[in-house]
């Protein structure tokens, strides 16, 4: 298959390559590449390369197996699979946006479906709800009629959850957006799939369930100690400075980071102390550090 690209490379990771690593290299790149938010005419083949390669290389038998032979392990007689692709299943269309796409094989015997083939690996789509903590906008490969809508949240809204009034088909409704819906996830509605975009916040960054902080300290409150006030996702909170703590110290707070939208479970807050350095002292100060630094 000459003209595969090397799946590590479509990623942008090693070969050694954590897991961590490949699920933190496919968020970058499928958030990046989705045809809903890249309208570019090579979005829709770049997407489906990144969930292509995320596909194989998340699963240990398949990466093993692409680390030995490469992409011949998966043509016909390749050891995953036969005529019908590495992973078969029956041929069904599905609508996505502006494009169409469809599965490899037969469908009752009529012919194979016309469509975006993705080479006989599963719905990229439902790789991309699922893996951002959202329902498949196909119902688990069932052919959907449900309009799909996009709504833009802050971090807060997406973090805690909210209640909107949105417009829909001219009547307004209002709907619940559950705690800790992510960018890119979908929420499943009884008429409607709704695609979020949360917008980035200037305080918390997450990742997954956990958020991080970045404070600053003084140089005096690292060396002596000291109690501050840190950012949380329910309001401010004293955290003690141990005396000595070294710039670029994380501090955890357990159970203060994302509740999980799929059941029981909340992450972590991570507080990164940055060591402020005064750039101007008074001659006793002076004194005072040079005699420190004597002793």
């Amino acid at each position: 298959m000459p003209n595969k690209r090397d799946y590590y490379e479509i990623l942008g990771v090693s070969k050694s390559a954590s897991e961590a690593e490949l699920k933190a290299a496919y968020r970058k790149q499928a958030l990046a590449w989705h045809p809903d938010r890249n309208k570019s005419k090579e979005a829709e083949t770049k997407f489906k390369e990144i969930n292509e390669a995320y596909e194989i290389l998340s699963d240990r038998e398949k990466r093993a197996a692409y680390d030995q032979f490469g992409h011949a392990a998966f043509e016909p007689g390749g050891g995953f699979g036969g005529s019908q692709g590495p992973f078969g299943g029956q041929s069904q269309n599905y609508q996505q946006g502006p494009f169409s796409y469809s599965y490899t094989t037969y469908d009752g015997g009529q012919g194979p479906d016309i469509g975006f083939d993705f080479g006989g690996f599963s719905d990229p789509f439902e790789i991309f709800a699922q893996f951002f903590g959202g329902a498949s906008p196909f119902g688990g490969r069932q052919t959907s009629r449900k309009p799909r809508y996009g709504i833009g949240l802050s971090f807060m809204e997406a973090a805690k959850g909210c209640e909107k009034e949105v417009s829909l088909e001219g009547k307004r409704k209002k709907i619940k957006i559950p705690a800790g819906v992510d960018d890119g996830s979908v929420v499943q509605f009884p008429d409607f799939y709704l695609t979020v975009d949360v917008k980035p916040d200037k305080t918390f960054r997450r990742e997954g369930l956990d958020v991080y902080v970045e404070k600053e300290i003084s140089f005096s409150q690292a060396v002596l100690g000291a109690i501050i006030e840190v950012p949380a996702l329910e309001g401010n909170i004293g955290l003690k400075v141990r005396p000595g703590t070294q710039p670029g110290t994380m501090v955890r707070l357990g159970g203060k980071g994302i509740k999980n939208p799929r059941g029981s479970g909340q992450g972590d807050e991570y507080i990164r102390l940055k060591v402020t350095v005064p750039s101007r002292l008074s001659r006793r100060q002076k004194e005072i550090l040079e005699e420190f630094e004597e002793n």
